[in-house]
């Protein structure tokens, strides 16, 4: 199969990502050992730049992983990945970029003492979007059955690692029984989110949506849908523990990530939600795109 175009930066080389740039001793390839961030673009700025970094370190810290360059020095090497991706494609596309930072290399085994130094690779392609269809009719979740969230005292969701594989199958077996998403459990059998996106609800006028302690990641989206935009378009907002039974008393659903803000959700198995026009939903959606106007023109010095 023909893959898209995309551009790759590993330690400030510029390449297509097609080509392979790492030894098979890299820790990231071996043992999941690495940290990744996203951003994406609106109006041509990278959107919510300091709120993705600063998680990143805190992934960092978390991992007792340094980081291969500091902030300026990043922004640099991904205004020059944009731009070899620009001139590559043609493509004027709001763009998606991934930042992935590993432990290093070295001799085989698990002892991080063994790696060298940490390395990168930034990945850039255009901005996955959601087609009109999905965003008029809602997306499909199933709620896992045979799998349970990472606990935070094993492997914090809060960290964003390079070891997805409890989202990976959580999102198969949804997606085994038709559903587009999957919804995550803990072990206390508590809502936590999806596979690759933070969960909140709509129940009589109050947006809902679980907290930390769950065990989940601390999103950007979400985190500015609580303190901020949710707030400003009159709603109550609410941090609350909830379960399966939760899900019949609520009236909407949506995903929240960085890629694809606010996508609506019409489906958890059995139950229906409201979608499409005159639901909260969208009503939110739009000030979360308005807040990313001013935000691009606040910001002039993160033009990509």
């Amino acid at each position: 199969m023909s893959l898209p175009f995309i551009q790759a930066n590993t330690n400030g080389r510029l390449h297509s990502a097609a080509e392979p740039s790492l030894t098979p001793l890299n820790r990231a390839f071996l043992y999941g050992d690495a940290i990744y961030e996203v951003w994406r673009s609106y109006h041509d700025r990278l959107f919510a730049w300091e709120e993705h970094f600063v998680r990143l370190e805190a992934s960092a810290r978390s991992l007792f992983m340094d980081l291969p360059c500091q902030r300026e020095g990043l922004f640099v090497e991904i205004r020059r990945t944009v731009a070899a991706f620009r001139q590559q494609t043609g493509s004027t596309a709001e763009v998606y970029v991934r930042l992935q930072v590993w432990r290093g290399a070295g001799p085989i085994g698990l002892d991080t003492a063994l790696a060298d130094q940490p390395e990168f690779v930034l990945l850039v392609q255009p901005c996955p979007t959601i087609p009109p269809e999905k965003l008029r009719s809602g997306l499909k979740l199933s709620v896992a059955k045979a799998l349970r969230r990472n606990p935070i005292e094993s492997l914090s969701p809060a960290w964003k690692t390079g070891n997805a594989l409890n989202a990976i199958l959580g999102l198969r077996e949804a997606r085994a029984r038709g559903a587009d998403e999957v919804v995550m459990l803990n072990l206390r059998g508590e809502i936590t989110e999806a596979a690759v996106a933070n969960i909140a609800f709509i129940r009589d006028g109050t947006l809902v949506t679980p907290p930390l302690a769950a065990g989940i990641l601390s999103g950007i989206t979400r985190k500015l849908l609580l303190d901020t935009i949710g707030p400003a378009a009159g709603l109550r907002v609410r941090e609350e523990v909830l379960t399966e039974a939760d899900l019949a008393g609520m009236s909407e659903c949506f995903l929240l990530s960085t890629t694809r803000d606010l996508a609506p959700v019409a489906e958890i198995d059995a139950l229906r939600y409201r979608v499409g026009e005159g639901s909260v939903g969208l009503r939110l959606k739009q000030a979360f795109l308005d807040y990313a106007r001013d935000y691009a023109a606040r910001h002039p010095e993160l033009a990509l």
